[in-house]
Protein backbone atom coordinates (compact mmCIF):
# COMPACT_ATOMS: atom_id res chain seq x y z
CA UNK A 1 0.00 0.00 0.00
CA UNK A 2 1.58 3.24 -1.47
CA UNK A 3 -0.20 6.76 -0.49
CA UNK A 4 1.69 9.50 -2.43
CA UNK A 5 3.26 11.99 -0.20
CA UNK A 6 1.55 15.38 -0.37
CA UNK A 7 3.99 18.82 -0.14
CA UNK A 8 2.81 20.29 2.94
CA UNK A 9 4.62 19.70 6.05
CA UNK A 10 3.90 16.98 8.27
CA UNK A 11 4.55 16.16 11.55
CA UNK A 12 5.71 12.32 11.68
CA UNK A 13 4.49 9.28 14.78
CA UNK A 14 7.41 7.70 14.20
CA UNK A 15 5.37 4.68 14.08
CA UNK A 16 5.75 2.18 11.62
CA UNK A 17 3.00 1.86 9.45
CA UNK A 18 0.96 4.62 10.68
CA UNK A 19 2.83 7.93 9.33
CA UNK A 20 2.47 6.29 5.47
CA UNK A 21 -0.72 5.48 5.96
CA UNK A 22 -1.35 9.12 7.02
CA UNK A 23 0.54 9.89 3.96
CA UNK A 24 3.46 10.89 6.27
CA UNK A 25 2.12 12.68 8.81
CA UNK A 26 -0.53 14.90 10.39
CA UNK A 27 -0.54 18.11 8.50
CA UNK A 28 1.23 20.94 10.61
CA UNK A 29 -1.10 23.30 12.29
CA UNK A 30 -4.37 20.89 12.55
CA UNK A 31 -5.91 19.12 15.48
CA UNK A 32 -6.73 15.43 15.14
CA UNK A 33 -8.21 13.12 17.37
CA UNK A 34 -7.73 9.24 18.39
CA UNK A 35 -10.56 7.43 19.78
CA UNK A 36 -10.71 3.93 21.72
CA UNK A 37 -12.10 1.97 23.90
CA UNK A 38 -9.83 1.24 27.15
CA UNK A 39 -6.89 -1.11 26.30
CA UNK A 40 -6.24 -0.25 22.69
CA UNK A 41 -3.35 1.70 23.61
CA UNK A 42 -4.43 5.88 22.83
CA UNK A 43 -2.05 7.06 25.14
CA UNK A 44 0.67 4.88 23.73
CA UNK A 45 0.18 6.85 20.34
CA UNK A 46 -0.16 10.28 21.81
CA UNK A 47 3.54 9.42 23.60
CA UNK A 48 5.15 8.34 20.63
CA UNK A 49 4.12 11.65 18.47
CA UNK A 50 5.31 13.52 21.68
CA UNK A 51 8.57 12.04 21.90
CA UNK A 52 9.01 11.70 17.40
CA UNK A 53 8.80 15.49 17.99
CA UNK A 54 11.21 15.91 20.55
CA UNK A 55 13.73 14.11 18.90
CA UNK A 56 13.67 16.24 15.79
CA UNK A 57 14.25 19.58 17.97
CA UNK A 58 10.75 20.59 18.54
CA UNK A 59 8.72 22.10 21.48
CA UNK A 60 5.94 20.10 23.48
CA UNK A 61 3.59 20.07 25.92
CA UNK A 62 1.43 17.16 27.14
CA UNK A 63 -1.67 18.12 28.91
CA UNK A 64 -3.29 15.35 31.25
CA UNK A 65 -6.45 15.24 32.85
CA UNK A 66 -6.19 11.64 34.11
CA UNK A 67 -2.50 10.57 34.95
CA UNK A 68 -0.67 12.51 37.67
CA UNK A 69 2.99 14.00 35.83
CA UNK A 70 5.43 11.28 37.62
CA UNK A 71 2.85 8.38 35.76
CA UNK A 72 2.89 10.12 32.53
CA UNK A 73 7.22 10.05 33.15
CA UNK A 74 7.69 6.35 34.18
CA UNK A 75 4.92 5.10 31.69
CA UNK A 76 7.72 7.43 29.16
CA UNK A 77 10.87 6.09 30.60
CA UNK A 78 9.81 2.06 30.73
CA UNK A 79 9.74 2.61 27.10
CA UNK A 80 13.17 3.73 27.09
CA UNK A 81 13.58 7.10 26.28
CA UNK A 82 15.33 9.43 28.38
CA UNK A 83 13.09 12.18 29.02
CA UNK A 84 14.55 14.38 31.44
CA UNK A 85 17.05 15.36 28.84
CA UNK A 86 14.07 17.46 27.87
CA UNK A 87 12.20 18.28 30.57
CA UNK A 88 11.33 22.11 31.62
CA UNK A 89 13.83 22.84 28.19
CA UNK A 90 11.35 21.46 25.42
CA UNK A 91 8.70 19.47 27.22
CA UNK A 92 6.28 20.20 29.92
CA UNK A 93 4.10 17.91 31.67
CA UNK A 94 1.20 20.13 32.69
CA UNK A 95 -2.09 17.83 34.94
CA UNK A 96 -4.98 19.26 35.57
CA UNK A 97 -8.04 18.16 38.11
CA UNK A 98 -11.18 17.34 36.18
CA UNK A 99 -12.69 17.24 39.91
CA UNK A 100 -12.25 21.10 40.70
CA UNK A 101 -15.48 22.51 37.80
CA UNK A 102 -14.31 26.10 37.86
CA UNK A 103 -10.56 25.35 38.02
CA UNK A 104 -10.18 23.17 35.66
CA UNK A 105 -12.59 25.02 32.94
CA UNK A 106 -10.65 28.26 33.33
CA UNK A 107 -7.26 26.36 32.94
CA UNK A 108 -7.99 24.34 29.44
CA UNK A 109 -9.91 27.46 28.28
CA UNK A 110 -7.75 29.87 29.53
CA UNK A 111 -4.36 29.31 30.65
CA UNK A 112 -3.58 26.72 28.27
CA UNK A 113 -3.66 28.38 25.13
CA UNK A 114 -1.33 31.04 27.02
CA UNK A 115 0.78 28.50 28.06
CA UNK A 116 1.10 26.63 24.82
CA UNK A 117 1.89 30.59 23.48
CA UNK A 118 4.08 31.26 26.09
CA UNK A 119 6.42 27.86 25.51
CA UNK A 120 6.11 28.12 21.62
CA UNK A 121 5.23 24.56 22.05
CA UNK A 122 4.59 22.82 18.00
CA UNK A 123 3.19 19.64 19.29
CA UNK A 124 -0.06 19.60 22.09
CA UNK A 125 -1.45 16.34 23.27
CA UNK A 126 -4.75 16.52 25.57
CA UNK A 127 -5.10 13.40 27.26
CA UNK A 128 -8.11 12.99 27.83
CA UNK A 129 -10.15 15.23 26.04
CA UNK A 130 -13.44 13.27 27.34
CA UNK A 131 -12.63 14.86 31.19
CA UNK A 132 -13.06 18.27 29.63
CA UNK A 133 -15.86 17.58 27.58
CA UNK A 134 -17.60 16.42 30.61
CA UNK A 135 -17.60 19.24 32.47
CA UNK A 136 -20.04 20.48 30.88
CA UNK A 137 -23.48 19.99 31.55
CA UNK A 138 -25.55 20.19 28.67
CA UNK A 139 -24.60 19.52 24.83
CA UNK A 140 -25.63 22.89 23.47
CA UNK A 141 -23.00 24.21 25.44
CA UNK A 142 -19.91 21.45 25.16
CA UNK A 143 -20.29 21.75 21.48
CA UNK A 144 -20.41 25.84 21.65
CA UNK A 145 -16.99 25.88 24.13
CA UNK A 146 -15.63 23.35 22.27
CA UNK A 147 -15.61 24.27 18.78
CA UNK A 148 -14.15 27.80 20.48
CA UNK A 149 -11.24 25.70 22.04
CA UNK A 150 -10.35 24.26 19.25
CA UNK A 151 -10.15 27.34 16.85
CA UNK A 152 -8.35 28.69 19.69
CA UNK A 153 -5.89 25.80 19.15
CA UNK A 154 -5.80 26.04 15.52
CA UNK A 155 -4.64 29.96 15.68
CA UNK A 156 -1.57 29.07 17.96
CA UNK A 157 -0.26 27.34 15.23
CA UNK A 158 0.55 24.21 17.24
CA UNK A 159 -0.18 20.50 16.02
CA UNK A 160 -2.34 18.84 18.21
CA UNK A 161 -3.42 15.57 18.73
CA UNK A 162 -6.58 14.72 21.39
CA UNK A 163 -7.18 12.17 22.78
CA UNK A 164 -10.84 10.15 23.30
CA UNK A 165 -12.86 8.04 24.84
CA UNK A 166 -15.24 5.77 22.13
CA UNK A 167 -18.86 5.59 23.27
CA UNK A 168 -19.63 2.79 25.18
CA UNK A 169 -22.13 1.16 22.11
CA UNK A 170 -20.32 2.31 19.10
CA UNK A 171 -16.79 1.88 18.27
CA UNK A 172 -16.35 4.26 15.71
CA UNK A 173 -17.82 7.01 17.74
CA UNK A 174 -16.49 9.48 20.64
CA UNK A 175 -18.20 9.12 23.88
CA UNK A 176 -20.05 12.67 23.10
CA UNK A 177 -19.93 12.18 19.01
CA UNK A 178 -18.49 15.95 18.83
CA UNK A 179 -14.71 15.46 18.63
CA UNK A 180 -15.04 13.72 15.45
CA UNK A 181 -16.88 16.51 13.33
CA UNK A 182 -14.69 19.04 15.03
CA UNK A 183 -11.24 17.53 14.27
CA UNK A 184 -8.86 17.71 10.83
CA UNK A 185 -8.00 13.78 11.63
CA UNK A 186 -9.24 11.30 13.29
CA UNK A 187 -7.97 7.78 13.98
CA UNK A 188 -10.06 5.25 15.61
CA UNK A 189 -8.12 2.68 17.41
CA UNK A 190 -10.60 -0.26 17.96
CA UNK A 191 -10.65 -4.30 19.01
CA UNK A 192 -11.37 -6.77 16.21
CA UNK A 193 -12.42 -10.32 16.63
CA UNK A 194 -11.63 -13.20 14.15
CA UNK A 195 -14.05 -16.23 13.86
CA UNK A 196 -13.19 -17.38 17.06
CA UNK A 197 -13.86 -15.20 20.79
CA UNK A 198 -10.42 -16.07 22.02
CA UNK A 199 -9.12 -14.19 18.73
CA UNK A 200 -8.90 -10.59 18.94
CA UNK A 201 -6.73 -7.97 17.35
CA UNK A 202 -6.31 -4.65 17.84
CA UNK A 203 -7.24 -2.62 14.58
CA UNK A 204 -6.26 0.84 13.41
CA UNK A 205 -8.02 3.11 10.75
CA UNK A 206 -8.27 6.41 9.34
CA UNK A 207 -12.01 7.54 8.68
CA UNK A 208 -11.17 11.43 8.18
CA UNK A 209 -8.41 13.53 6.77
CA UNK A 210 -8.88 17.09 5.77
CA UNK A 211 -6.65 18.35 3.01
CA UNK A 212 -4.74 15.50 2.55
CA UNK A 213 -4.88 12.08 0.61
CA UNK A 214 -4.77 8.90 3.72
CA UNK A 215 -5.29 5.03 3.83
CA UNK A 216 -8.99 4.07 3.90
CA UNK A 217 -8.33 0.12 4.86
CA UNK A 218 -8.70 -0.94 8.30
CA UNK A 219 -4.90 -2.19 9.18
CA UNK A 220 -3.85 -4.17 12.80
CA UNK A 221 -1.77 -3.14 14.87
CA UNK A 222 0.76 -4.39 17.60
CA UNK A 223 1.66 -2.95 20.74
CA UNK A 224 5.35 -3.60 21.79
CA UNK A 225 7.46 -2.47 24.99
CA UNK A 226 9.54 0.49 23.22
CA UNK A 227 7.27 0.54 20.05
CA UNK A 228 4.16 0.28 17.77
CA UNK A 229 3.74 -1.74 14.27
CA UNK A 230 0.99 -0.80 12.59
CA UNK A 231 0.81 -3.55 9.78
CA UNK A 232 0.13 -1.89 6.57
CA UNK A 233 0.21 -4.94 4.14
CA UNK A 234 -2.06 -7.43 6.23
CA UNK A 235 -5.55 -7.47 6.27
CA UNK A 236 -7.74 -7.87 9.58
CA UNK A 237 -10.53 -10.39 9.59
Amino acid sequence: MRIPLMTVPRFTFGISGLDEMLSGGLIEGTVSSIIGAYGTGKTNFAQYFIWQGLTEGQKAIYITLEERTPRIIGYMESKGWDISQYLEKTFSIVYLDPSDFKLAINSVKNELPLLIKKTEAQRVVIDPISLFEDLFQDNATRRREMMKFLENLRELNCTALLISEADKSNSFASKYNLIEYLSDTVIILKYSRGNSTSDVHLALEIVKMRMSQHSREVKPYEIHQDSITVYTEATVF
